[in-house]
């Protein structure tokens, strides 16, 4: 057996989805496995360094997270020392949005592979430059869309395939949960302030239209025109400090999305909403032989052959529990984290130059989705999506 490393560089990871999902399950629980098991002959073993900006935070990750299983994580403050390394192949960058350019130029000069998060951008024409860049110096590269890897959305994609839904007519998502005020207020936000900033690159229809994005390209079909409203239903928060500061950023995006195949999309956003749904996200999707509510995880389904047959009548009280008439599809298989999933198929396309079709170009379409929607909301019209 042929225990092959592929050096990381883990840029930026000290944020709660940097060290939650990228950094302890992803790539140290692909080392706890014993690696990519690619055959009886050889495994891929992620070797990781982090690097960012303050000592004191990659030190205590590295102490929380080093083990005997996996060794002492290193980490470094300076990128540039790290990127000349020819031991790290792989640069990875969770960073703030406006940082990402800089660190991906630099990568690029590197000569190393390119993973980054999403958005690439806050604009199409600099997420096209970036990706442009990368292809011209023959890298590979990818970006993060872990939610097409999630259980619920396998299983939908699952019965798509075996035809469950006949004809799909329409799609209706709600995202979102209360984001609290902060410590001023009541209780510390559960997201961190530059979020409601849109001068440092946050707002809910950048973060979550890129994820829209590919989310609708993958399951129902290409995004041709948008119809969105943004708003800023809470004009002022309190930061990580516990100042007040003046919120400038959309926290809220009600959107439509007219579809290439006639499919009609609608998704709400908003981190000021109360959750009263199955989860978190949730989609219904509606076709001519069957529907399914589709959540991060789960995933229920009804046939046309199970469709009760309610009568109109506000003068009595609902005789039919609707819910009841729902299945839930069965986990069949073992579902693994979405993003440890989608860093596997990364690593073999660097590695082992399988295809990989997430790429930086991939994830521009999620980012001009994001730009017209704001345009739209802005002119409060339709707007058509070009194809990139």
């Amino acid at each position: 057996m042929t225990i092959r490393p592929i050096g990381i560089i883990l840029n930026g990871v000290t944020g709660r989805m940097g060290t939650n999902q990228h950094l302890v399950r992803s790539i140290l629980a692909i080392m706890r496995q014993g690696g990519i098991k690619v055959n009886d002959e050889l495994t891929l073993m992620p070797d990781p360094i982090l690097t960012g900006r303050s000592a004191a935070k990659l030190k205590a990750l590295s102490d929380k997270h080093s083990c005997d299983k996996t060794g002492k994580l290193a980490w470094s403050t300076d990128l540039d020392q790290a990127l000349a390394d020819p031991r790290y192949q792989v640069f990875f960058d969770a960073s703030g949005t406006l940082q990402r350019a800089g660190f991906i130029e630099k990568a690029v000069k590197a000569r190393k592979a390119i993973y980054c998060e999403k958005p690439t951008a806050v604009v199409t024409a600099e997420a096209l430059r970036l990706a442009d860049v990368v292809e011209k110096a023959g890298l590979k590269n990818g970006v993060v869309q872990d939610k097409l890897w999630l259980p619920g959305l396998r299983k939908f994609q699952m019965l798509k395939d075996q035809g469950f839904f006949g004809k799909i007519l329409s799609v209706r998502g709600e995202f979102g949960y209360w984001v609290f005020e902060g410590t001023g207020y009541d209780l510390p936000a559960q997201r961190p302030s530059w979020n409601y900033r849109a001068q440092d690159g946050g707002g809910m229809i950048i973060d979550m239209h890129c994820h829209w994005r590919y989310v609708i390209d993958n399951l129902f079909g290409n995004v041709t025109a948008v119809s969105c409203l943004g708003a800023t239903h809470i004009d002022e928060r309190v930061d990580e400090a516990g100042k007040r500061y003046a919120c400038t950023a959309d926290d809220s995006a009600y959107a439509t999305f007219a579809l290439d195949n006639g499919i009609i999309c609608q998704f709400n956003s908003s981190w000021c909403v109360r959750v009263r749904r199955d989860d978190l996200f949730t989609m219904q999707v509606d076709g001519t032989k069957g529907s399914a509510i589709v959540g991060l995880r789960k995933c229920w389904v009804q046939h046309a052959g199970s469709t009760p047959k309610p009568v109109w009548n506000p003068d009595i009280d609902q005789p039919i529990d609707f819910n009841k008439g729902w299945q839930e599809v069965p986990d069949n298989v073992a579902y693994d984290n979405a993003f440890k999933i989608q860093w596997e198929m990364f690593l073999r396309h660097v590695a082992l130059d399988e295809p990989f079709r997430w790429s930086l170009r991939e994830g521009a379409k999620g980012v001009q989705l994001a730009e017209l929607s704001l345009q739209s909301s802005k002119e409060r019209r339709w707007v058509d999506v070009p194809r990139l």
